[in-house]
């Protein structure tokens, strides 16, 4: 298995994907990649039908798989301004690929038995597949997600939402020589490969586990531990240095249990979600996620410093994990809410991980909203990086 990642800012789309053609030539050896992904920022829009004949022309991949990014990482180097084109490559000996595009109204119902979305997808369940999702962002992914974990519990699923443009039918998906503008796409890969990965949603907590003890309309919190969560956010604040009450007041997030059956929590443990309205007067909130009485929830607090500590720390917990094979390439797909904004400057979180991995090729996107696990559930998310981290099952 190998792997190569270059980015170019070349002015024009045929330049910068020659000069690309020609540095993954180089870094693969001459070896024609078995997958090619693409990331395309919005100054090449005019040219999106051009891309996927310019990169098949130039590389011949198997498989070509991309969309349109608000930003682009390639070789490590993240550009989120002007003219960006990243390719990553992969010579995959021993794996089969599977690239597919789904419309919403394609997809089974969630009631549907697993071969229906065998069927749907052309992906068998064995050998274990392993999914690169991208998708575009009208084109709501949750019951896709939900859907593929239902008919394939045991594969890793990592990806993002499609960017550069809030409009509909703006934004591009590309399979192959195909262009679309919608649905959902990416690629199963199958055979001797793993794909970890390593998800930071970039929080810490603050106070401490509460239990849900009222909740409605599948949003609202009414009550934990048998008060108005307004009371506890109150205590909470009040005992909180004035750097963490600026923060309660401008980043606040709900982070909901995976699970109630532990005593202690670690990062990982929950999902961070959006705090996404207060009602002062009854005491209650309202969170982006479906809560359910008896779940175990924190509140978190979000800033750089913390972004980047926690980023840190996954990658560091990855690290000393114990494997039979050593990573070979990885794509991170990043929110469009970090990067420069969030942390000042350009290249935290490629830097981060070359940091911590070592020279591993890295491509990938800032993206809409990033798809990774959290425990055994893949969901979407925001302000998040995941990366997906690819090795050979076998030497």
């Amino acid at each position: 298995m190998l792997w190569a990642s270059a980015l170019s800012q070349g002015r024009t789309l045929s330049d910068a994907a020659a000069e690309l053609g020609d540095a993954l030539s180089e870094q693969l050896g001459g070896r024609r990649p078995d997958l090619a992904v693409a990331f395309v920022s919005p100054y090449f829009q005019d040219a999106y039908e051009e891309l996927p004949d310019l990169v098949c022309d130039l590389l011949s991949p198997t498989v070509l798989v991309g969309c349109s990014a608000g930003g682009v990482i390639g070789g490590g180097v993240e550009v989120e301004q002007g003219p960006a084109l990243s390719l990553t490559a992969a010579s995959l000996p021993g794996v089969t690929l599977h690239p597919f595009h789904v419309e919403a109204g394609d997809l089974p119902g969630l009631d549907d038995e697993p071969s229906a979305w065998e069927e749907t997808l052309g992906v068998h369940p064995r050998p274990t597949p392993h999914f690169i999702l991208l998708a575009d962002p009208p084109s709501d992914p949750r019951d896709f997600l939900m859907g593929l974990d239902f008919a394939y519990p045991d594969s890793a699923k990592v990806g993002g939402l499609a960017s550069g443009s809030a409009t509909p039918g703006e934004n591009a998906l590309f399979v192959g020589r195909e262009v679309f503008s919608s649905g959902a796409a990416g690629v199963a890969l199958q055979g001797n490969v793993r794909v970890d990965t390593v998800v930071a949603q970039g929080c810490r907590p603050i106070g401490r586990p509460l239990t849900i003890t009222r909740c409605e309309q599948k949003y609202l919190l009414l009550e934990v531990d048998g008060r108005k969560p307004m009371e506890v956010l109150t205590e909470i604040y009040n005992a909180l240095s004035p750097k963490d009450r600026h923060l309660m007041q401008h980043a606040l997030h709900v982070g909901v249990a995976s699970t109630e059956l532990q005593e202690a929590f670690k990062p990982g443990d929950f999902l961070i979600r959006s705090l996404m309205g207060v009602d002062q007067k009854q005491g209650i909130l309202a969170v982006g996620e479906e809560l359910r009485n008896g779940q175990t929830i924190q509140f978190h607090v979000r800033d750089a410093e913390t972004a980047a500590e926690d980023l840190d720390l996954m990658l560091s917990r990855y690290r000393a994990a114990s494997r039979d094979t050593s990573p070979a390439g990885a794509l991170l797909f990043s929110c469009q809410g970090r990067g420069q904004y969030l942390y000042g400057r350009p290249n935290h979180d490629s830097d981060a991980f070359a940091k911590a991995m070592g020279e591993i090729p890295l491509g990938g996107f800032f993206c809409a909203g990033e798809i990774g696990p959290v425990a055994q559930s893949t969901h979407l998310h925001g302000f998040t990086s995941a990366f997906g981290i690819f090795r050979p099952f076998v030497r």
